[in-house]
């Protein structure tokens, strides 16, 4: 049996319903990191899913999902710099004592 494009969509809500619960229950800034990770690679199925089902020819969900990835990656390393640099400063990446802009 060939799963059907709402198999897809389902896998592809559970994992960003999976991601964001991760990103807005977790304190440790590198664990939202890899729940905003988990969440695009929620949004890459629903992608991929939409152009194979919609449009089979063109590979327009692919090339979307391969930016998305790279963009992700990009990201991750600007992320886990900035991290890094609080960690430095703060001896701490907890997201509830780093405080930067309070006066």
């Amino acid at each position: 049996m060939v799963p059907g494009l709402e198999q897809y969509l389902i896998l592809s809500a559970i994992i960003f319903s999976i991601g964001l619960f991760g990103a807005i229950t977790k304190r440790s800034a590198v664990v939202i990191l890899i729940c905003i990770e988990i969440m695009l690679a929620g949004v890459n199925i629903a992608m991929v899913a939409f152009s194979r089902f919609i449009t089979p020819v063109e590979l327009t969900g692919q090339s979307f999902s391969v930016f998305v990835i790279v963009v992700a990656a990009a990201e991750v390393a600007v992320g886990l710099a900035i991290i890094l640099a609080l960690y430095r400063q703060r001896h701490t990446i907890d997201t509830d004592k780093i405080d930067l802009l309070k006066w």
